[in-house]
């Protein structure tokens, strides 16, 4: 069976139950993933977001296969991760590792095609990748972003039906950051499917179908990011108004924080309704009024809040 007919037998991709890992420090046991159960179909591209010691590259590696977990079970269409994984089904872009020195790119690539069974052609991938001004190079002479773009090629060249990429965009520059998520979303339109972890959450916004987002080795929420933004209920009103009292809009009703920037005054509200209600008449001659929801960056710090005490 090809890794192409284990992707089409089934409609989940990566299936994780009771998932649990946690290693030993001098301090005593880190509970690094704490019995996360996640289903992800075949052709979702889901976004894995939490601060640092949330969980997210333990829990990918342990859907590599390269950590066993304390208790738990991963399914990959159907598989063992091992089974799928030797099926070619797999592809992987992990933080940290580097590339094999003395080849050139194309070498390398060649090299690496010739140990699954069902790749992608080479040149296919580097024009996939946007790499042909380095196919010649050695890979000891690549920049950071360059040599993430070859990893990114040879995560590729599997013709995997589950891509994992881990911080992908690492080094990378804005153009090259833009030119890998269109590669991404490209591979993503064969019925595809991509997990990938990031701390720029703009990334997670805008490409994925649905985002995890983890927090002390816990899934806190899970959805589409409109989803996640509503969930916390959060929104701000900006109005130009000169001269305001900042001190008298902190008493409105629905208002938690006021800010200012120059004669515009950003209200944050748990209930703009009502905030408006109150601002209107107390105010009329406030202009320029917009009301916007919360974004995803409040909606990761409201719901990840006290991560980063615990995590110390």
């Amino acid at each position: 069976m090809t890794s192409t007919d284990i992707a089409e037998s089934t409609t989940t991709g990566v299936h994780v139950s009771g998932l649990t890992k946690s290693f030993k420090s001098p301090q005593g046991p880190v509970h690094a993933v704490r019995g996360i159960d996640l289903r992800i179909d075949v052709g979702e591209t889901v976004a894995l977001l939490g601060p640092n010691g949330a969980g997210k590259s333990t829990t990918i590696d342990m859907v590599l296969g390269l950590t066993k977990p304390d208790a738990g079970r991963i399914e990959l269409f159907g598989r063992a991760p091992a089974d799928a994984i030797a099926a070619g089904s797999v592809g992987g872009m992990l933080q940290v590792g580097g590339v094999i020195p003395d080849l050139n790119v194309r070498e390398l690539l060649d090299m690496m095609a010739s140990l699954y069974p069902n790749p992608l052609g080479v040149t296919e991938v580097v024009e996939l990748c946007r790499i042909d001004d380095l196919v010649g190079r050695k890979t000891t002479k690549l920049s950071g972003g360059q040599t993430q773009r070859l990893r990114f090629a040879i995560a590729l060249i599997a013709n995997p039906d589950l891509l994992i990429l881990d911080e992908p965009t690492v080094a990378m520059d804005v153009e090259a950051r833009r030119q890998f998520w269109t590669t991404m979303r490209q591979f993503a339109t064969r019925g595809k499917t991509v997990i990938f972890a990031t701390h720029y959450l703009e990334e997670a916004d805008e490409y994925a179908d649905r985002i995890i987002l983890m927090a002390r080795g816990s899934v806190v929420a899970d959805g589409p990011a409109t989803e996640i933004k509503a969930h916390v209920g959060l929104r701000t009103i900006r109005a130009t108004l000169p001269g305001a009292d900042v001190a008298a809009l902190a008493t409105l009703p629905g208002v938690t924080n006021v800010d200012t920037r120059g004669e515009a005054v950003i209200l944050n509200c748990s209930d703009s309704d009502t905030a408006l209600r109150a601002l209107l008449p107390a105010y009329p001659t406030a202009r320029d009024i917009e009301v916007t929801g919360a974004g995803l960056e409040e909606a990761f710090l409201q719901l990840t809040g006290d991560e980063t005490e615990e995590a110390a």
